[in-house]
């Protein structure tokens, strides 16, 4: 099993554990690398939003320097930014940035999509008139427009819309409203060359029992002979490998055969 995490949260954000727990974590499960991603800095009027300081990015950036020092011998660390698309770019370099969105424009107002259920319940009452197609149309043009906004390393949780929606709780993923959605903000990323997340993350916080993306989609970046990664989306050291099987069991389901994990080199393709 691939035992490399690129996506994970740390006191520096909204992270429970502080970037040293999370590297000592990491080598008590023998994992091979560890990448640090905190949220990055958004300004106060993204409400739901949990991006570091913008007077804390220094120290994040030297912190982690300091354990890739400290512990380069018994693990591969890097540095890296989850750049959400509302956030300015960030002026310092990383090892790798992560893609994401997490949030849309409504009125004026931006509304994070993965806060909490009911905050995502209430933009679409509010704003979409109880729509939830309307909603995740809405979240994909967002999502398309990332190809033009930054160069990120890789993308994330590409069906994030979908957090609080397993089983079809509240709409139906393979609606063609929601399809169509979901596929042409894939169009319009996958010229990018960049890879997609099978991600964990929703599984260790206890909201989802399977990963991001869904099958559907998962087999359409296969088709088109995009690249995955796993992720755990990791808030707190004991989700590092959370569900790493499962997420490896459904990349295979979707034809993938490989996945890739990032060295100090680049990326490296590893058999699933």
């Amino acid at each position: 099993m691939i035992r490399a995490n690129f996506h994970t949260h740390t006191t520096f954000s909204d992270g429970k554990n502080t970037p040293e727990e999370m590297v000592q974590t990491a080598i008590s499960l023998q994992m091979t690398a560890i990448g640090f991603s905190d949220h990055s800095p958004i300004g106060k009027e993204c409400t739901g939003t949990s991006g570091m300081a913008f007077e804390s990015e220094k120290a994040y950036i030297a912190e982690i320097a300091r354990l890739k020092n400290a512990y380069s011998d018994r693990l591969t660390i890097l540095s890296g930014l989850e750049q959400d698309s509302n956030s300015p770019k960030t002026p310092y370099p990383y090892d790798y940035t992560i893609g994401s969105i997490h949030g849309i424009w409504a009125d004026g107002i931006y509304r994070a999509v993965d806060y909490k259920e009911q905050v995502a319940l209430e933009t679409v009452e509010t704003y979409f008139g109880g729509d939830h197609y309307a909603y995740a149309e809405c979240y994909y043009r967002a999502l398309a427009e990332t190809a033009n906004r930054y160069d990120p390393t890789f993308f994330g949780h590409f069906d994030l819309i979908a957090k609080y929606n397993e089983g079809g709780k509240y709409f139906d993923e393979t609606h063609p409203r929601y399809r169509k959605a979901a596929l042409e903000a894939l169009e319009a990323l996958i010229p990018c060359g960049k890879p997609f997340e099978v991600n964990t993350g929703a599984i260790s916080r206890g909201v989802r029992t399977t990963p991001y993306p869904n099958p559907f989609i998962l087999r359409e970046m296969q088709a088109h002979g995009c690249r995955i990664l796993l992720s755990g989306d990791s808030h707190s050291a004991s989700g590092l490998l959370c569900a790493y099987e499962q997420a490896t069991a459904l990349a295979k389901s979707c034809g993938f055969t490989t996945a890739l994990t990032l060295t100090n080199t680049g990326w490296q393709e590893e058999a699933l």
